[in-house]
């Protein structure tokens, strides 16, 4: 039997979660707390809240008598990848793992995410294209599980994320933050706007720092905030669509979106509609920051390192 507890501590959100046999019992997290106004926290404010947060997640009877515990200890699989905030989460796992005298198994953030995405849709290519577009990530990855789950860049962001986008545009509507899931909510509000914040793509690279900027002008003016919102996730979806035919033309392989922008609705919708059957969503709780793929990650590497010793 194999029971693996997963830990995450990204940007803003403390996760846990248990894997139990392939099968997930116990998943909870924690939003990080944003003053309102406020357009995100400093690294040592994130990382005070995760500290406080892990034991309070960690308290419960699904968690006992686990067999490993797996842990992102940083953003991304590549060199030079670092974030202060993972620290919580692998200290707290190591310990964990040393007092137990079980195995640590260590991953990433963005591993942990595709993994999720994956096990939510039952979707089993062994090469394919992942569009991580998160709060703190927009990129563009071949991922192919037969290279020892090989993560290559192949496009994303120029300056700014989606996620980041949806952010500053939703706090300066007045929404809380992380405000995405509002401004996607205000959007489905309406048919239809007139307002037009244009997309900005080259190849496989795109620029957000200027539509962002556009948003902000209609702000200023006092605008509909509902035809602000839908301005800003049309253009969204409208830098996706560019991106998404450029990728099935050159590569023509699958395509999984993942991260706390894919659970928009408005995207799903609009995904769904065009791109059925070549484009795939993570479910939106699985698209959130979570340690389920942690902890899933976790379980196959257990597996093969047991299997070895046999």
């Amino acid at each position: 039997m194999s029971k693996i507890l997963g830990i995450d501590t990204s940007n803003y959100t403390t996760s846990v979660a248990v894997i139990e046999e392939g099968t997930l019992i116990y998943d909870n997290r924690k939003i990080l707390d944003v003053d309102l106004g406020k357009k995100g926290l400093r690294q040592s404010e994130a990382l005070f809240q995760h500290i406080k947060n892990l034991p309070i997640l960690l308290e419960s009877h699904k968690v006992q008598n686990i067999n490993a515990v797996a842990v992102s200890t940083k953003p991304r699989p590549c060199e030079g990848s670092y974030m202060p905030v993972f620290k919580a989460g692998e200290t707290v796992a190591k310990s964990i793992a040393s007092v137990l005298g079980i195995p640590l198994i260590e991953t990433t953030h963005q591993e942990g995410h595709i993994e999720a995405g994956c096990y939510s849709i039952g979707f089993n290519e062994d090469e394919f294209i992942v569009f991580h577009m998160s709060g703190g990530t927009s990129e563009i990855l071949m991922y192919n599980k037969n290279k020892e789950n090989t993560v290559e860049l192949i496009g994303g962001t120029k300056d700014i994320s989606f996620g980041q986008f949806l952010d500053r545009v939703g706090v300066a509507l007045g929404f809380d933050f992380p405000a995405g899931k509002y401004v996607d909510e205000l959007a489905l509000s309406i048919k239809e706007t007139e307002l037009i914040i244009p997309s900005r793509v080259e190849g496989l690279y795109f620029n957000l720092s200027g539509q962002e900027t556009q948003a902000q002008k209609y702000i200023e003016k006092g605008l509909k905030k509902e035809e602000i919102a839908l301005a800003t996730i049309k253009c969204i979806a409208k830098t996706l669509d560019k991106l998404i035919a450029t990728l099935l033309k050159t590569y023509n392989k699958k395509i999984l979106l993942i991260g706390g922008v894919a659970s928009s609705k408005y995207i799903a919708k609009f995904i769904n509609k065009k791109y059925n059957g070549s484009v795939f969503i993570s479910k939106p709780e699985f698209a959130q920051d979570n340690a389920i793929g942690v902890a899933l990650i976790g379980l196959k590497k257990l597996y093969i390192c047991n299997n070895r010793r046999d």
